[in-house]
């Protein structure tokens, strides 16, 4: 953790205008994370964007100027990303990978692409590359690749890999 510490001499209506900014960017900053939890799906770049929707609907948070506002949104990606990592971590007691789960059966383990389904369908259907996979296998092959580049190594060999490779 990086500490900054800075001693201030200021009048009392500096020190309020402080504080008020301060608040300003932890109310854009929760109002980004409350973003998140109620739009499953949704990535940093959408947490960024909502940064001018906020501008537009609260006078408070037009105060912040652009800058401001995204280094908020970017602290809230940042916290959602340790609280996947700490929480998984500490519940089981071991080196685990924080995967979002509503990410990783909408993305397709061979080409990447978003491929949106209900909870209710099974399979998964890349119309982008054709690959057609039971939706939890298709899960846990993203989150093998995710845990895989999270400890180091670059790139694993998906069943579609395997089977083109062996030809």
């Amino acid at each position: 953790m990086l500490v900054l510490e800075a001693k201030l001499k200021g009048k009392t209506e500096q020190y309020s205008l402080i504080d008020e900014a301060i608040r300003t960017a932890l109310f854009v900053r929760n109002k980004a994370l409350r973003y998140w939890m109620d739009n499953h799906g949704a990535n940093k770049y959408d947490l960024s964007a909502q940064c001018a929707v906020l501008a537009k609907e609260f006078d408070i948070a037009k105060k912040l100027n652009s800058q401001a506002r995204q280094s908020s949104a970017e602290r809230a990606w940042s916290a959602i990303n340790r609280y996947w990592v700490e929480y998984f971590g500490k519940v089981f007691g071991k080196v685990t990978v924080a995967v979002p789960p509503h990410y990783t059966s909408q993305n397709c383990s061979s080409c990447g692409t978003m491929v949106k389904k209900s909870l209710s369908e099974r399979t998964h259907q890349c119309s982008h590359c054709g690959t057609v996979l039971d939706r939890d296998h298709n899960a846990a092959l993203n989150v093998l690749a995710i845990g895989l580049n999270r400890v180091g190594h670059t790139q694993i060999s998906t069943p579609v890999e395997s089977s083109t490779s062996a030809n």
